[in-house]
Order: C-alpha cells, then structure tokens, then sequence
C-alpha cells in the first residue's frame, strides 16, 4: 500500500544555528524567546524542567517523564501558528512529520502552520530515548493528549468571551467558529488574553478523548518530512556542521587495543606546534586547533612518545566457543518432555558482532560559558548525555544543555554521549568551543556494537509431526523477542549472560534479530523434518491471528505456493515471520546462488507488516524498505573481525554493508489494522529478513547454514 507524499514546502525551524549559518525563515533561539512574549506564554522553565528531573538530579530516563501541562508541550504563536515542543530526536526515521501531523489532527489545523522544536534540553520537555520504536505508543499519545486539551480549552474561553454555550462552537482551520451566529475567533487572538494563558498552565486531563481513526484527516495521510528541502539543498546543519564562533577542531589519542592504560607521555612535542592546546587526564589525551589537519599532527605526535599497557584479550575466532561452554553448562528442565517426542532436533546458531555504521559518524561541539556548557552533538538520548555530562564534569543538570539538530542515523547505536564529552573536556581545556568529529574508523572502532551470541534450540516432534516441546538459549545476544509466537504444549526460553571481549549495546530491533533468525531458520528445519511446507507447518503452530495475517498475506503476494514446489540447484524460496514491540511481520525471499564462487544474490523480498492504525503511509513504507536492506546486511556481509583487543576491519573497504547494486526487488504490504492503536515500527521489520534468506538458500542448495552472516564459502562445490 503506496500513499503519494503531500506537498509541503515549509521550511522547518533549526534552533541549534548560528545566524550567519542560518537559511532564511528558520527560527532561533532569539526568535522563540520573542514569539513567547507575542503569544501564550510557555513556562518552559518551570514545567519542561520539572518534567526532567530524575532521582540525582542526573535525567535521561528511557521513558522519560514528558510534560504534564499543555503550556509546557505547545504555544500559540501571533500569525496563528503552533510552536510544538518534543523531547524526541529526528535521525532519518519520520519522528519530525509524524509528531507534527499528531499534534494538526487534535488543532484541526494544516500541519504546515506547526512548528517542532525538537531534542533540545533547554527548551523542551524529556519524552524519554527516541529507541524501542517507542515514539508511536508513548510519545504521539502524549503530544495528541496535549493538543486535544488546547483545542478544549481554546473552545472554552471562546464560550466564555462570547458568552455562549460551548456546545454550540466548533474547531477548524486554526480558529473556533460560532456557526450559529456566523463569526470566528483565530487561536492567535484567544492567545492574546490571560484567560488561556491560566488555562493552559492546567494539568492535561487524564483518559482524554482524541479523534478517532474514522475521523483523521491529518494522520493516516503521508506528510513529507518538514525539513526536506533544506535536507537535499545541503541549508540544514548536521551535528558534525555546526560552526561557533572562535571554534577549534579536537583529535583525541586512541589507544591500541581495548582496555590499554596509558602509562607515559610526552606532552611537549605536541604542545610546541602552534595554536596547539593539549590535555591529558589520566588515560585521556588530545589536541585542539585551528583546523583538524594541526590537531590531527598534533595527536600524532603524542602518539609517538605514548606508551600504553596492554592485557590479553580473545579473538573473534574463539567467542563462540566460550560461548557454547556457557550453554553446555546450563542444562535443560524439559529432558522429560524431549525424551517422549518421536523426533528430536538440536542445532546451534551464531551471530557476529556488527556495527551500526551511521551515516554520519559521532559529533560534538562543546561551547563553556562560565560555568555553564553548551554541546551540540548527534545522540538519540539528549536528556541522557545532559546526565552524562554533568556526571563526568562535576555539573549540575541545570548547568549543561544539549542540542541535538536532526542527526545522521543512529539505528540504537547512539545512545550515549561520549563524544560530547570528550568535546567538553578539550574545550574546557582550551578555553574556546571544540568541534569533536570521530572518523569513520573511530565510530567502527569505539562505538559499541550489537552483541553477538549463541543461540541454542532443542525441540520434539510427535508421530503426527506436531511440535510438542520447545528449549530455546541464547547465550550474550539478548532477551528480545526471545519467547516464540507459536502454540506449543512445552516451551522453555532463557537468555545467559557472558563475558564481552567487545562493547555492546542497543541496535536496531536489539537481540529480536537474532533471535528469531536462528527461530525462523529452525521452524524450517523441523518443517523439513515434519516432511511438510514451512508455510503449513507454522501455521499449524500459530494461534495469533494477527501474526497469521501478515503471514499469509505475504506467501500470497508473493505466490508461494506456486513457487516452493518449484526447487533448483541454483534458485530457491524461504519465508520467515514473527512479532515485536507490538507489530507483526512476515517475509518471503528468493535467492539466486553461485555455487562455484558461493555466493548469495537476494533477487526479491515481499513483506508483509502490520502496526496497527497507519499514521502515516509513506513513511512507514520508507521504514520497512530501509529495514529490508539494512537487514540484508546483517544476514549476508556484515561481521566484526577482531583479535587482542583490536578490530580487524575497521573501514568500509574491509566491513561491507549493502550497495545499490545488492538492492532486491521489494515488494511491501502495509496492513492497516484501524481497529488498533498504533505501534512502532522502525525495528520490526528487520527480524524477518535474514531467515528468510537462510531458509532460501537451503531451500536452492540442500545446505543449512546456522550463521549470521550466511557465509557462502559452505556452498563452494
């Protein structure tokens, strides 16, 4: 299902750039603070800063708290515009349209007369971390709850000053209307009076009726990203863009392997290039300068006369053994139930350790004033690295704000703040703004990684080739996703922890991906023993009517039962689905093989999804087009090689990600479940993907490969 993006040639306001920097219509800091004074006045102050305060004082929960009055969420602007204020981050995922057109539906006003401020600690209230696909369940409520108190509120004063009863006032296009009497009052003109302005320093009311689904005009429609055109005209500001004045661009000292101590140093060589400040704290050392090039030969000459204490670590060759030592060592409660079964499987999955590989690699500009201190940096958790900062630099959360202008991707990988604080710490130190930017080798290198694991699955058969027991590790990977959607009579699911020789943290869908390629792969494998279609076999399993949805409405446009039977030497068919953070999914692939080069083509993926009620068509069908290929990535190419605390392939040239030229054709059907509220849906999509290709390839060669990525040397002739 394909909506054409409406036309919209707004320009978005940016709040985080100088003026000189600064295309024309785009609102500053200056421009809010006197639109405050035209308009309804926000208590930003006072409710946006009570709605961060975290236990410690330190913020950055994940839920956050949000605001609990509509002034400290909205403000009605003097030319009758909406000044919408979000805690949430925009990197590449539609957050910007979406909150936007939630916040127009409840005004009953064109989403072009709103204006986001989004992600920036000084103005707007903490929604939480923009991960888990949580901005459509939580965030978007939040914002409608708040607009449909305003537009209660807006009707109830016009009441009042025109003395009517409120029943007979009505909402649209930006003003209250008295049909009866044929007369309308702009918001901007009931803004003017403190009658609303008490009014809107109210608590939101809970349970709060929004406009129902069969209602929207604003929502379900596919809005544009506000800000497009400043995106391909190269006007906006990215993180690593922004420019103070009196700036100097930071380089920090690495060390050679993970965990090293440096020991000694010679500070002296670097300090004597000119225009050079040097700083070193414990095992932290770096440059700042006029240009990166100087700071860059200035970290260069530190290195030289650095010397660093190294330990032993393990080898991306010998993680998985480790790991299934932990595994072999945790037993099973369901001995019982598997020694009854007529069949019994046993196999064991791998997944490697990969990066996020952003777009645009971390960033900081750290600007002191005084004791206070500025940082703008590219973080899905501004509220979080405000904490982080205050925590590393002996602040209070008052003293330190942070902007986040529309970033270049994050996919979980962006969660914490370290380069704004090494930013901070230099600037600090030179006593001028520092632009921090990471190369691409640091972000492979010092960015944390999505975890690797060992997945291991038993399960019984019956005689009828019924699944009737289920015993399912994962050993580092993670918990998500990790119970299975299917009706089986005994089932069992643990996730065991282990010692990381690499950084780990969130990445998009977290462990959901691993987890259920090695489910999917080995729904297959029981199929193939069951001696029945891997379609008909699970839906023998599955009771969740959603789940079968999305499932049969993927095998049906893609036509698989036509095509299964249909088996070569070189071409083959897998499908796979499975459910997440709310939403279901299911995909089919088929697959083209080399055999003599072992190497895998993905020629089509159709996938099917649903989420609920549609918020907005195009950028969902651009969310689950981007996990398509992302997804490819992490089942065919991507794998982090490292040994002795060092990572191996650290640039693009040796950590391959998907290219054009890797692309399937991708065929995506949207179900628009209106009867249900709508989830998240920027992960979800990517789960399906790798074993579905997996099951394709077995399905073409007859070979099981239980890896991600699906090496392809296993199919060499």
């Amino acid at each position: 299902m394909t909506t054409s993006p409406r036309t919209d040639d707004r320009v978005d306001p940016e709040i985080y750039e100088p003026a000189e920097a600064r295309p024309a219509g785009e609102l500053t800091r200056r421009d809010f603070v006197q639109v405050l004074g035209a308009g309804l006045l926000i208590s930003v102050a006072g409710e946006a800063a009570l709605g961060q305060r975290r236990p410690g004082g330190r913020g950055g929960g994940f839920f956050g708290r949000g605001p609990t009055t509509v002034a400290a969420r909205l403000h009605i602007d003097r030319d009758g515009s909406i000044t919408l204020l979000t805690g949430k981050v925009e990197a590449g995922q539609g957050s910007r349209a979406e909150i936007t057109q939630a916040a127009a539906e409840e005004l009953r006003l064109d989403a072009g007369r709103i204006r986001l401020i989004m992600a920036d600690t000084g103005l707007v209230p903490d929604d939480g971390v923009t991960a888990g696909s949580g901005t459509t369940p939580r965030t978007i409520p939040a914002v409608r709850s708040a607009a449909a108190a305003a537009r209660e509120l807006l009707l109830d004063v016009a009441a009042e000053r025109w003395q009517v009863e409120r029943k007979a006032l009505r909402v649209r296009d930006g003003a209250v209307a008295d049909e009866a009497a044929k007369r309308t009052i702009a918001y901007a003109e009931l803004a003017q009076g403190e009658d609303l302005a008490k009014a809107f320093a109210r608590q939101i009311p809970a349970n709060l009726a929004v406009t129902p689904v069969s209602e929207w005009k604003v929502l379900g429609t596919s809005l544009a990203r506000p800000n497009r055109r400043e995106l391909v005209t190269g006007a906006h500001r990215f993180p690593s863009d922004v420019v103070r004045p009196g700036m100097l661009y930071g380089k920090i000292l690495r060390p050679p392997s993970f965990g090293a101590t440096l020991t000694s140093i010679d500070l002296a060589p670097a300090r004597a290039l000119p225009g050079v400040v040097v700083f070193r704290e414990g095992s932290f050392a770096g440059c700042a300068a006029p240009s990166l090039f100087q700071a860059e030969q200035a970290v260069a000459a530190l290195g030289k006369t650095a010397r660093w204490e190294s330990r032993p670590q393990p080898s991306s060759k010998e993680f998985f053994g480790n790991l299934r030592k932990n595994a072999a060592a945790s037993g099973s409660p369901l001995e019982a139930e598997l020694a009854r079964a007529k069949q019994v499987l046993h196999e064991s999955y791998e997944v490697a350790y990969i990066q996020h590989a952003p777009l645009e690699p971390r960033a900081a500009v750290a600007e002191w004033d005084g004791g206070k201190l500025t940082v703008w940096t590219g973080s899905q958790n501004p509220f979080g690295v405000r904490g982080e900062l205050a925590a590393a630099l002996g602040l209070s959360a008052e003293q330190v704000h942070v902007i986040v202008p529309d970033t270049g991707g994050g996919y979980g990988g962006k969660h914490t703040g370290e380069v704004a604080v090494e930013a901070a710490r230099l600037a600090r130190a030179a006593g001028h703004p520092v632009s921090l930017r990471w190369s691409r080798e640091e972000e492979f290198t010092w960015a944390y990684f999505r975890p690797a694991g060992l997945i291991e699955i038993r399960a019984g058969l019956d005689a009828a080739g019924a699944l009737v027991a289920w015993d399912f590790i994962n050993v580092n990977s993670g918990g998500s996703a990790i119970e299975p959607p299917y009706d089986i009579p005994h089932s069992q699911t643990r996730f065991l922890r282990a010692a990381a020789p690499l950084r780990q943290g969130s990445y998009r869908a977290l462990a959901a991906t691993a987890n259920h390629f090695a489910r999917e792969s080995f729904m297959d494998e029981l199929a193939h023993a069951a001696q029945a279609d891997p379609l008909s076999f699970r839906l023998r399993c599955l009771k969740n009517e959603r789940l079968r949805a999305v499932l049969q409405q993927a095998a049906q446009e893609f036509g698989w039962a036509e095509r299964w039977p249909r088996r070569s030497a070189t071409t083959g068919v897998g499908l796979a689905c499975g459910t997440e953070k709310g939403s279901y999914v299911a995909a089919c692939a088929e697959v083209q093989l080399d055999r003599s080069h072992g190497t895998i083509q993905v020629r089509q993926v159709c996938q099917a999804f649903e989420c609920g009620a549609i918020l907005n068509p195009g950028n969902l069908l651009a969310q689950v087009q981007g996990c398509v290929v992302m997804g490819l990535g992490g089942a065919l190419t991507e794998e982090i090689h490292f040994n002795d605390g060092m990572i191996l392939n650290p640039h693009f040239a040796t950590y391959a990600v998907p290219r054009f030229k890797d692309a399937p054709q991708i065929d995506v059907h949207l179900l628009n479940r209106a009867d249900l509220p709508p989830a998240g849906a920027g992960e979800t999509p990517i789960v399906a993907v790798a074993p579905a290709v997996a099951n394709a390839v077995f399905h073409a060669s007859g070979v099981r490969i239980r890896s991600m990525p699906i090496r392809g040397k296993a199919l060499e002739t």
